[in-house]
């Protein structure tokens, strides 16, 4: 049983309607893992709590829920040369995330921790150009098979049209 405050153990699964969270999703021994090779100190990150807007009564107005972290990539001693452009490019110097969706701050804690491991993942992601390439004979003869096929159809079609027209008069 947690006490009220409490983080979930490690592994724990924390839910709520209609989703499900793995309590230490991304988060290993203080590090953030955002991919393979990035790997961010939480001491880096910068948390705010506050008021959650919305329902809840009076839990609401006196609970600090809503979570706010904030990642300052421009001084980030975790990542390499070519992922802070790309990031700085992306996302700007600063990247600040909210979660204030559940009543419990752990719950919005964990929230902001893995919509910031994402945002972060999407904009250290690199998308290779494309390369057209040229259709090969056997596709180029399907083509044109298909059409000659699709255009005889047409022509049938139009020939009973006539058909029945000249039975008619």
């Amino acid at each position: 049983m947690r006490r009220a405050g409490q983080l979930p153990r490690r592994g724990a699964q924390v839910t709520s309607p209609g989703r499900s969270v793995p309590a230490v999703a991304a988060t290993d021994q203080g590090v953030l893992r955002v991919s393979r090779t990035c790997l961010i100190r939480l001491q880096e990150l910068q948390w705010r709590f506050s008021a959650s807007g919305g329902p809840g009564g009076q839990h609401a107005n006196t609970a600090n829920t809503r979570a706010e972290v904030r990642f300052d990539v421009a001084r980030s001693p975790s990542l390499g040369p070519r992922q802070r452009s790309r990031l700085l490019e992306r996302l700007g110097p600063a990247v600040r995330v909210v979660a204030s969706d559940e009543r419990s701050q752990a719950r919005n804690r964990q929230l902001a921790l893995d919509r910031l491991r994402t945002r972060l993942a999407d904009a250290l992601r690199v998308v290779p150009d494309r390369h057209p390439t040229v259709p090969s004979p056997a596709s180029e003869e399907r083509r044109v098979d298909d059409k000659r096929r699709r255009g005889a159809l047409k022509r049938q079609r139009g020939l009973a049209a006539l058909r029945d027209l000249r039975d008619e008069q």
